[in-house]
């Protein structure tokens, strides 16, 4: 890449804001006008070249002043702006924005790989005014290496957008992002540097100042920029359209009924957010069943069924969205109607950033929350993927060399589940400690401080934040000054238009024939268990001999269970059962049981029930079995047994998978069955004990294994 021509003189002050202006006119239409905050940040970043903060609430324009100073830099000679940005959706959003004021913006990220070549060839040409990349591309070898260097050299302005992820102390940690750090340090004097965000309050900010080397730790005030210091914007977080209120309904029946309801009083098009994939998957298809346009948005929505289905709720094609957290940051519908939680998040900032969705060129947009009982058992699960104890971190750090691992062998050395070993490889690698390579993750022999003091006191910060998530739905003061409070906007102008302010709520009635729907549709057993193909890699280095595909003669067929324990139908019920004792199974569960079983479009019928033994509820899983060859009217031919001491918790594939291999006795003689046989377990999590069981009942005859559980984790 050509190093950018020297910038010209900067114009005049009241000619860069006339310029400006007319910019913002092709971006945002004749009638646009450039805030005075706006007009701050841009003219520190284009005529003094300064870096900045701007905390402001979603639809405030934190996009105008990255484009405006990007159109106006270009216009002195600079060279072109990189925009780390963390979302595919946003990109897409930011491309077109940047297109309406004339400004050239291309990306590289995972589903373009075909056309890089061409983007870098651009970008070398002058061609390309801005680059927008994912954090997570920083880190990519190739990327890193033979990209990066020339960017650092030749780049006009560095923007990190949704800048809290950078902060493990923000609500969407992302350690890719501590990558920056190094980047901004490699930066040549004088090139401007903006982050954004929406969502963060003091300790947000003065975290993402220090790391991204905004301000130095010693500078924390927000007054009036002098030339050459760092400026920090904070707007105020009111959003005049939006009518908060809570509705507080005990049983998740109820509170599907109460959605389905009330969906059509709601205004045009908006989004349903749930806390877990199965959620947003179940809801979405009861609200489908109710004559319903909606569509599920999730983590495990393939990139383009996500690009299709925000083209729907952007042009109205459908009612809503019922989404995770994966729809969030950078989706930007100005007439978005409504936003609904169905289960509340574990952070009040994080509940801002996603009802910011909501409203933002309408007078009137509703916000509606309605908790359920199981919302803290999900906060404590996300709780436990936080960053791991000092010594499983020594453990990865003493298992990396000079030589790559890939994180699947890292996992025969480290019991540390996938997510949470790449997110630790991420921050050892941002702090030099470890780096990604081709082939994997080698060690840098640096050395490395476990920061405990600080873990702890995140750890207490989400803790914290559970708790005023909590307090935010009892309170009775107005609930728009609570939340702005925790992100430390002390105005206590109460909003006027929330529940609390009004006096005006939703009822919590629901009709009984809209109940019965819903608990029908909920009360519906059966989740589909795919079996186990593959071994985990590695397990040599375990002492397990097995390796590649499963063969065909140790495969289960696809498996039942109840219901998953993360299910807003079944899963309270099973969790309840798990956690208490020993105990015959309940009837209802037996019930549900008998209904898989009449459901099940098995090849053929099974001839026979086999026991998966438990220390830990034997009588539960013989009464199980029992109950179940006998309502089938099948034999029941024994059971595998545990045998040695109960196999400690694991965390990833490799580990577990080592754990139970030799935990159980052997299968009974099935010599001589000729038919499927039902394999009975309370409980499939990892699936490895499942697959180790029907490999030895396929081993000792049956010519088919068909698992049967009570449920299903995740």
């Amino acid at each position: 890449m050509t190093p950018p021509s020297v910038p010209t003189a900067t114009p005049t002050q009241p000619d860069l804001r006339t310029r400006a202006e007319e910019i913002l006119r092709t971006l945002a239409g004749e009638g646009a006008r450039l805030r005075e905050d706006q007009w701050t940040a841009v003219h520190a970043l284009v005529a003094e070249r300064r870096r900045a903060l701007v905390v402001q609430r979603t639809g405030w324009g934190k996009s105008a002043v990255y484009f405006l100073a990007t159109a106006l830099l270009r216009e002195q000679g600079a060279g072109p702006t990189v925009i780390v940005s963390p979302l595919l959706a946003l990109m897409r959003n930011q491309i077109d924005a940047a297109t309406r004021a004339g400004i050239v913006a291309v990306t590289v990220n995972s589903a373009n790989l075909d056309d890089w070549e061409r983007t870098y060839a651009e970008i070398d040409a002058g061609e390309v005014d801005v680059l927008l990349v994912s954090p997570e591309r920083l880190n990519n070898p190739d990327f890193r290496d033979r990209v990066l260097p020339r960017l650092t050299a030749s780049a006009g302005m560095l923007v990190v957008d949704e800048a809290h992820c950078i902060s493990d102390w923000g609500h969407d940690f992302r350690p890719d992002y501590r990558r920056l750090r190094g980047l901004i340090a490699d930066l040549p004097e004088g090139i401007p540097v903006l982050a954004t965000t929406a969502t963060a309050n003091d300790r947000v900010v003065t975290d993402v100042s220090e790391q991204l080397g905004l301000r130095s730790a010693d500078d924390r005030s927000a007054a009036a920029p002098r030339s050459g210091q760092p400026l920090v914007l904070r707007g105020s977080l009111d959003r005049s359209s939006l009518r908060l209120a809570v509705v507080t309904i005990k049983s998740p029946a109820e509170r599907l009924a109460w959605l389905a309801s009330r969906l059509d009083e709601l205004p045009g098009a908006g989004i349903v957010y749930t806390l877990t994939v199965q959620a947003a998957e179940e809801v979405a298809e009861f609200l489908r069943s109710r004559g319903f346009a909606v569509r599920a948005y999730t983590g495990k929505t393939d990139a383009e069924e996500r690009l299709d289905a925000e083209g729907d709720l952007l042009a109205n094609r459908v009612k809503a969205l019922v989404a995770t957290s994966a729809l969030g940051m950078g989706f930007d519908k100005p007439d978005l109607g409504f936003v609904v939680h169905l289960g509340a998040p574990s952070s009040p900032v994080a509940y801002y950033q996603q009802i910011g969705r909501a409203g933002r060129a309408l007078e009137r947009a509703e916000v509606v929350l309605l908790p359920g009982q199981e919302d803290r058992e999900i906060w404590a699960y996300f709780a436990s993927l936080a960053f791991p104890p000092e010594p499983l971190v020594r453990q990865t750090l003493a298992a990396l060399s000079e030589s790559p691992l890939s994180t699947a062998a890292l996992e025969t050395r480290v019991d540390l589940s996938r997510t949470r070993l790449e997110m630790l490889l991420k921050v050892l690698d941002s702090d030099g400690a470890a780096k990604r390579v081709k082939g994997g993750w080698i060690g840098t022999g640096a050395e490395w401080v476990y920061d405990r003091e600080r873990h702890q006191r995140v750890a207490e910060a989400r803790k914290a934040e559970q708790q005023a998530m909590l307090d935010f739905l009892a309170t009775t003061e107005c609930r728009l000054v609570f939340l702005r409070r925790q992100l430390d906007d002390l105005d206590p102008t109460p909003c006027g238009r929330c529940d609390v302010c009004t006096g005006s709520v939703w009822t919590s009635e629901v009709a009984a024939e809209a109940t019965a729907a819903a608990a029908e549709r909920l009360q519906k057993p059966g989740v589909e268990i795919a079996p186990r193909k593959m071994w985990p890699s590695g397990m040599k280095e375990l002492d397990v001999p097995a390796s590649g595909k499963l063969k065909a003669t140790e495969l289960a067929e696809p498996g039942r269970a109840v219901g998953r324990l993360s299910d807003i139908g079944w899963g309270m019920r099973l969790r309840e059962l798990l956690a208490g004792p020993d105990q015959p199974v309940p009837a209802d569960l037996l019930d549900a049981v008998v209904r898989v079983l009449a459901g099940w479009d098995w090849a053929q019928r099974p001839v026979g029930v086999v026991g998966i033994g438990s220390r830990t509820r034997p009588g539960m899983l013989d009464h199980l079995a029992r109950r179940i060859a006998e309502i089938g009217r099948l034999p029941l031919l024994g059971a595998l047994s545990p045998i040695g001491e109960r196999p400690g918790t694991h965390e990833n594939s490799a580990q577990r998978l080592a754990a139970v291999w030799s935990a159980l006795g052997p299968a009974p003689d099935l010599s001589g069955i000729d038919g499927p046989v039902l394999l009975v377990d309370d409980l499939v999590d990892s699936g490895w004990t499942m697959t180790v069981a029907a490999r030895a009942v396929r081993a000792a005859g049956a010519p088919a294994v068909l698992p049967l559980v009570l449920a299903q984790a995740g």
